[in-house]
């Protein structure tokens, strides 16, 4: 059972702060809480930090993987290639009934990607989709990654958002399986969000994404 902080958010979603947490015991908890779910169970939001990891996709392939490192490679059920988490890096967890929403998971990972770049225009950063590769970019380098699965119409998995954090470990890796894509972070941009700083705007955030029925 995952603990942690709790909130309703705007009726619609309670709010996990969980702390920097492994990968493994989170991404089984994220399974276990949507294979339990009914039709009455409110969505989550988790947030969280974990210590230095790459995750595989279910499509992924090896070969993203260029260098060797201490770091561990877990595959994982989400879609896409190969990523790192470390600290400093705020992951948001998003357990989602789709079909509550009347939107579908096209649309859900649009406007996730629609918060991360409403948190940096708030912030004075442009920030853009870049075609075929979900996520969120700045000036072509990768600042947000993202990667759900749905099971039985509700999501789990999530995004990404790099603050402050160590970028050499994406230096091991095809980032999403793309070659020589740049990562970069708030703090390589010259913002001066803290860790707790952005977990909390990127929550907020989130929850208006989700829940709004016509998001800006």
């Amino acid at each position: 059972m995952v603990s942690g902080e709790q909130q309703a958010g705007n009726g619609e979603a309670i709010v996990r702060h969980l702390g920097r947490v492994e990968y493994a015991p989170t991404w089984r908890a994220m399974q276990d809480f949507t294979a339990r779910r009914t039709p009455d169970t409110a969505d989550e939001l988790w947030l969280l930090e974990h210590p230095p990891v790459y995750t595989q996709g279910q499509a992924g392939k090896p070969e993203h993987l260029i260098a060797a490192t201490d770091i561990p490679v877990v595959p994982i059920d989400r879609g896409g290639q190969i990523t790192y988490h470390g600290p400093g890096q705020v992951v948001a967890y998003v357990l989602v009934d789709l079909r509550r929403r009347g939107y579908g998971i096209r649309e859900l990972v649009t406007r996730l990607e629609q918060a991360v770049i409403d948190l940096l225009a708030a912030q004075g950063v442009t920030a853009a989709r870049l075609a075929g590769a979900p996520g969120v970019y700045v000036g072509g380098a990768k600042i947000a990654a993202l990667g759900l699965r749905v099971k039985h119409g509700c999501t789990y998995h999530g995004l990404a958002f790099n603050v402050d954090m160590d970028l050499r470990p994406f230096a091991a890796i095809n980032p999403c399986g793309y070659p020589g894509m740049a990562v970069t972070d708030c703090h390589a941009l010259g913002l001066a969000l803290t860790v707790s700083d952005a977990e909390r705007t990127l929550t907020q955030a989130l929850q208006d994404a989700i829940y709004q029925a016509n998001p800006t």
